[in-house]
C-alpha cells in the first residue's frame, strides 16, 4: 500500500500540535508527514510582551520543533500558493528557490497576519509585535530612544522620543503597553539620571469602549484602573488619523509627539487564503464543524486562518483566534485526517472555553480561570502557571521559569544589541504579506517546477 502524503502549512500553534498528534497516531508505513514553516522553532506567542521588555530571552520561548516532532519532514520555507485541483503545494524556501509539494491531505493552519488600516503613514512608520523578530527589535527600539533622550539637548525631540504609543486595547496591547511601560520606568529611575521618568509616557489607544472587552466588565474596568494607576494614558473609542516619523494624530484632533507607535490593532487570515477561490468570511475560510474546507478535496484548516463554527456558543458564531482554539483545534483535525485515511466518520470540533489569563509586569495580572476572576498575585500565579504547563517541551519551561526567577531577583537589563538596526522594521519586512501568488500563476509554476520527491 503506498504511503499517504500528508502536508500541513504553517510551524504555529494549530499546525505543530497537528503534526505532532498525526505521528502518534499514523505509523511511518501509513504516511509521510511534511510541515513547511518558515523557522525550526514553534514561537509561544502570549509571552512575546516578555521578550520585548527583556524579562525572557528570545530562545525561552522559540521551541525547537526538532525536539517536539520527530519523523515529520520540515521544508524550511512557506507555501506561496495551492493547486487544489493537482493537489500540490507551491513553497518558496528561505532560498527563494521554488518546490511543488504534492499532497494527499493538506492541512491549512497558515496563520495570521497583523491587520492594518489605510492610515497615511502606517505602513512605514508603524512597528508590529506578531513575530519573535518584531518584539526583539521593539526592545532594541525602546532603549534606543531612551539612549538618544539622554544624550540630546533639544527638549521637543526628547518629548517626541520618550512617548510611545501602543495601538490596540486587546490582551497583546495591553500587554505589550504593560511591560515596555514598567521597563522603561526602572531605566529611567536607575540608569538614566539625565531623564525625569515623569517624561516617559505610555499611550493605549482602540477604538473599542473597554479595554480588554473578552474579561468581562468588573475585570475589564479592574485591568484600566492598574494601567492608569501606573501612568499609562487609555483612550478609548479614538484610534489613528495619521503617523509621522515623530508625531501621531489621532482621530479626536491629538497630535502627540511620538516616535514610536506599536501596532496591535488585531490580526488578519495569512493572505494565503485570498489565494484558494474558497469562501470566506471576514478573510477566514469556511470551513466545516470538522474543520474539511468544502469542495476542497483532502484540504483542512484551522486556526487563525479558518472561521471554524463554535459550536458551544451557536448562533452562527465562530471561534476566535486565540492558542487556546488552535491547539485543540490542531488535535481534531490530526485526528479528522486519520479518519479520513481510514474511511471512518469524522468528528465536529467543540471546546469549551477554560478561561484568560493577562500578565501585565510586576504582581500586576487580572485572571479568569473557568470563570473565577482573580487579580494580583493569584492572578499572577495563575498567568504564570498557565503558560509554564502550555509550554511544550521541559527545556522550555525551564528557560522560562529561570528567567522569571533571574528578573524577580536581578531586576531588569538595560541592553540594546543594535538587532535588525539597519532594517525598515516595516510590517511586511517582518511578516512576508507580498510573497503570495494568484491562483494563475500557481498553476503555471505547479506545471514547470521540479515536483519534489
Amino acid at each position: 500500500m503506498e504511503r499517504s502524503r500528508i502536508v500541513v502549512v504553517g510551524g504555529g500553534f494549530a499546525g505543530v500540535t497537528c503534526a505532532r498528534r498525526l505521528e502518534r497516531r499514523l505509523t511511518a508505513e501509513e504516511a509521510e508527514i511534511t510541515l513547511v514553516t518558515p523557522y525550526s522553532y514553534q514561537v509561544y506567542l502570549p509571552l512575546l510582551p516578555h521578550i520585548s521588555s527583556g524579562v525572557l530571552t528570545t530562545q525561552s520561548v522559540a521551541v525547537s520543533l526538532r525536539r517536539v516532532l520527530r519523523r515529520t519532514d520540515i521544508i524550511p520555507g512557506g507555501v506561496v500558493g495551492v493547486d487544489t485541483q493537482a493537489k500540490v503545494c507551491v513553497v518558496r524556501k528561505i532560498t527563494d528557490e521554488m518546490v511543488n509539494v504534492p499532497y494527499d491531505r493538506l492541512v491549512l493552519a497558515p496563520g495570521s497576519i497583523t491587520r492594518t488600516f489605510d492610515i497615511p503613514g502606517l505602513d512605514e512608520h508603524a512597528r508590529g509585535m506578531k513575530t519573535l523578530a518584531e518584539a526583539a527589535y521593539i526592545r532594541d527600539h525602546v532603549i534606543a530612544q531612551l539612549d538618544l533622550a539622554s544624550a540630546t539637548t533639544d527638549e521637543e525631540e526628547r518629548r517626541s522620543r520618550l512617548q510611545f504609543v501602543v495601538v490596540g486595547g486587546g490582551y497583546a496591547g495591553t500587554e505589550t503597553a504593560a511591560h515596555l511601560q514598567r521597563l522603561t520606568t526602572a531605566a529611567c529611575r536607575e540608569r538614566y539620571p539625565r531623564l525625569d521618568p515623569s517624561l516617559v509616557r505610555w499611550h493605549i489607544v482602540d477604538i473599542a469602549p473597554r479595554l480588554m472587552p473578552e474579561l468581562g466588565e468588573r475585570l475589564g474596568h479592574r485591568a484600566l484602573d492598574l494601567m492608569r494607576a501606573r501612568g499609562v494614558e487609555v483612550s478609548l473609542e479614538v484610534s489613528v488619523d495619521e503617523v509621522t516619523a515623530d508625531r501621531v494624530r489621532l482621530t479626536d484632533g491629538r497630535v502627540l509627539p511620538c516616535r514610536t507607535l506599536i501596532w496591535t490593532a488585531g490580526v488578519a487570515a495569512s493572505p494565503l487564503v485570498g489565494t484558494l477561490g474558497a469562501e470566506t468570511i471576514k478573510g477566514r475560510l469556511v470551513v466545516t464543524p470538522e474543520l474539511a474546507v468544502p469542495n476542497l478535496d483532502g484540504v483542512f484548516s484551522l486556526g487563525d486562518a479558518a472561521a471554524v463554527p463554535d459550536l458551544v456558543q451557536g448562533q452562527g458564531a465562530i471561534c476566535p483566534p486565540t492558542a487556546q482554539h488552535a491547539q485543540r483545534q490542531g488535535r481534531t483535525a490530526a485526528d479528522n485526517v486519520v479518519a479520513s485515511l481510514r474511511g471512518r466518520a469524522l468528528e465536529p470540533y467543540r471546546h469549551r472555553d477554560l478561561g484568560l489569563v493577562v500578565d501585565l509586569g510586576g504582581a500586576d495580572a487580572v485572571s479568569k480561570p473557568l470563570g473565577i476572576e482573580l487579580t494580583g498575585l493569584p492572578a499572577q500565579a495563575v498567568a504564570r502557571g498557565y503558560h509554564l504547563i502550555a509550554l511544550r517541551t521541559g527545556v522550555a519551561k525551564f528557560r522560562v521559569g529561570a528567567n522569571w526567577l533571574l528578573n524577580a531577583v536581578a531586576g531588569d537589563d538595560f541592553v540594546r544589541t543594535g538587532f535588525l538596526a539597519s532594517t525598515p522594521a516595516r510590517l511586511q519586512d517582518f511578516e512576508y504579506t507580498d510573497s503570495y501568488m494568484s491562483r494563475e500563476k500557481v498553476r503555471e509554476h505547479t506545471k514547470t517546477l521540479v515536483t519534489r520527491a
